[in-house]
């Protein structure tokens, strides 16, 4: 091994994973839980007692690898797009795979000067803002991602986000792969899993997306003006539906618990949601005290027909109409608008498989995945069943710590398990004849070590109808060694990992960006970007270098400004010291990927516009001199050269 600078080389520690373990066990016991995992990691069989770490130099234990075959070649494309959530940085990211090049940084909820996401006031529109025009919000929380759908599949028209901070859901183009729409949730605090519909559930002539499904983790006093502090009695969280086309809130619904992840039926009949805390305590220690909690189905249809009829109630100054979805109100499976079906305690993650047949409930304190059928849900809310607990089909053991499910086209699932740092592949039919008793039936058909603690994990094209089988990415969050040092923030790993045989293959070790949590994996031909805009869709462009001009209104100036490679439409403009001052840019370029920037030196003003684009911001002149106006984006060899002056009169 090369040790340059003369310094020690560290041999990998292979029971590094196995640390990790007994620590994040170690950090469960306050809670009372560190026994009981020990014991179910005793009886898991040897490889889930935490095998050693592979060398990035290694070949798997499978047989060697072939990493050739996944290399994406200069001048060749990507065969699949991953849409990634950004986590704390407030943004979606796009990488290619399998070649794990990032692509694109997509601002929603976060200042971007790069684009001029936040400064231009296009975007801030967008982002809201307070009275003073001030951003409202300039953080934000990524986790979970997810685009629209048509008859079952993507159909490469949005992608809907989450923001948990703020309890915000975004919307973003694919067509230009920009956000256009960003709305408040009423009420609701802690805003984590996410999900569109497959298709309506009402009129079934409508095949595609028409409502986005909102989780709510964080329960607070409803309403959160400063009463009940103390009383978590009092505390509810509620579930929102989003309409997709306005994205603004359709309805509420009142329930038990804090909700994690949404899932949504294929037939638009059910929306799920994992949850914990159905003691509804306000301590860590006070939401485990019972064996289990919840995976909650809410009846769509019963639930819009209770709205209609006006069974509601409202919170506050909000107008969105609020349902009773609590387990007391909700006793009748007939009439019942929820069904509450028991998991193990704490569950983390809830997954429709392709077929939409089942969904799949990860235990995350317990070594178990909860089975629970599509079919038999429905049979509950007509009455058909005496217990919700019926619904579930299939509990098998598969690990420590599993967290996130995907699935492929052959009826396999593929969890994550976060405390065994392993990928685990289980069969759904064999699982099911296990829990009915077929002691010859075996779940678990193969299992592969990642690097470290895998948080999510997602198939290609797992939550359609379409799901190839190809590809799992195990996002991960801690790399130790298995990235150059880069300070005390390490980055995390996207392990890319080939499910299409009988064992699977680690193929590829990809770096990202803190924090992802959710990875969308889509086909190459389902996205169909623009690469020039229309002129004609911004009202206010300036469509001819003849019309740059300077308009004052009293003590506010308009600057009408064209860029077309290498010079601005004005020389140079003058404006008076304390002026409002709103430029609007408009690119007359018409060649792809010509894109021009703007920047101002001392005003905090940097944006681009792209091809035939339109962009305008809006500051005040409060320093007067010469500021000299340039392109930020190189577009020419006289890109240097591409200048104008603002010229501040004291």
């Amino acid at each position: 091994m090369n040790t340059p600078n003369n310094k020690i080389a560290i041999p990998r520690d292979l029971g590094r994973r196995n640390f990790l373990n007994k620590t994040a066990i170690a950090g469960l016991a306050g809670a009372g839980l560190s026994a009981g995992l020990v014991a179910c990691n005793k009886t898991a069989g040897p490889a889930a007692t935490g095998s050693p770490a592979v060398a990035a130099s290694e070949p798997a234990k499978s047989g060697a690898v072939d990493y050739s075959a996944y290399e994406v070649h200069p001048g060749q494309l990507d065969t699949y797009y991953s849409f990634s959530s950004g986590g704390h940085s407030g943004e979606v990211r796009i990488y290619g795979l399998p070649s794990g090049r990032l692509f694109k940084r997509i601002p929603v909820f976060n200042i971007d000067c790069l684009v001029g996401w936040g400064i231009t006031n296009e975007s801030k529109k967008i982002m809201g803002t307070n009275a003073d025009g001030s951003l409202k919000y300039f953080t934000g929380d990524t986790h979970h991602v997810h685009p629209s759908y048509t008859d079952g599949t993507y159909n490469g028209k949005h992608l809907f986000v989450n923001d948990k901070i703020h309890g915000r859901i975004a919307r973003v183009r694919l067509d230009t792969m920009e956000c256009d729409k960003i709305t408040e949730l009423p009420n609701v605090q802690g805003f984590h899993g996410i999900f569109p519909d497959k298709r309506d559930p009402v009129d079934e002539k409508i095949n595609y997306t028409t409502r986005v499904f909102c989780g709510n983790e964080f329960h607070i006093p409803q309403p959160n003006d400063g009463r009940d502090l103390n009383d978590p009695t009092k505390y509810f969280c509620l579930f929102t539906c989003i309409d997709a086309e306005t994205l603004e809130p359709r309805w509420q619904v009142k329930v038990d618990g804090n909700m994690d992840l949404v899932a949504t039926s294929y037939d638009g009949k059910l929306a799920c949601s994992n949850q914990y805390n159905m003691e509804n305590g306000a301590h860590y220690e006070d939401m485990m005290s019972l064996e289990r909690d919840s995976c909650i189905f809410f009846n769509i249809a019963r639930i819009e027909a209770a709205v209609k009829a006006g069974k509601t109630f409202f919170i506050g100054k909000s107008k969105v109409p609020v349902v009773d979805g609590t387990k007391s109100a909700n006793a009748d499976p007939k009439t019942a608008l929820t069904c509450y079906v028991p998991t193990p305690k704490n569950p983390h993650g809830v997954n429709a498989s392709p077929d939409g047949k089942y969904y799949a409930c990860s235990g995350k304190l317990s070594p178990t995945a909860t089975l629970i059928e599509h079919a038999l849900v429905l049979k509950w809310f007509d009455g058909e069943l005496k217990e919700p607990r019926d619904t579930v089909v299939a509990e098998p053991e598969i690990g420590l710590g599993p967290l996130h499910t995907g699935f492929d086209n052959k009826g396999n699932a593929y969890t994550t398990l976060f405390l065994d740092s392993q990928i685990v592949k289980w069969n759904l039919e064999a699982a099911i004849k296990s829990f009915k008793g077929d002691k010859a039936a075996k779940p678990v058909v193969d299992r592969i070590d990642v690097q470290y603690q895998p948080g999510h994990g997602f198939t290609s094209m797992g939550e359609t109808k379409n799901a190839d089988g190809k590809f799992f990415l195990s996002d991960n969050k801690f790399s130790k060694d298995r990235f150059l040092p880069v300070g005390p923030l390490h980055p995390e790993t996207a392990q890319l990992i080939d499910i299409s045989g009988d064992k699977m293959k680690l193929v590829a070790d990809h770096s990202v960006y803190s924090e992802p949590h959710d990875s969308i994996i889509i086909p190459r031909e389902l996205i169909r970007t623009r690469q020039v805009y229309d002129i004609n869709e911004f009202p206010n462009a300036v469509k001819d270098a003849k019309e740059c001009r300077v308009e004052r209104k009293g003590k506010k100036v308009t600057v009408y400004l064209t860029s077309q490679a290498p010079t601005f439409g004005l020389r140079e403009w003058t404006v008076k010291k304390g002026d409002e001052v709103t430029i609007i840019l408009t690119n007359l370029d018409k060649v792809e990927d010509l894109t021009h920037g703007f920047a101002i030196p001392n005003y905090n003003i940097n944006f681009i516009v792209n091809p035939q684009e339109t962009k305008s911001v809006t500051f005040k002149a409060d320093k007067p001199g010469v500021y000299w106006c340039y392109c930020t984006n190189f577009c020419h060899a006289l890109h240097l050269e591409m200048r104008s002056r603002m010229l501040v009169e004291a």
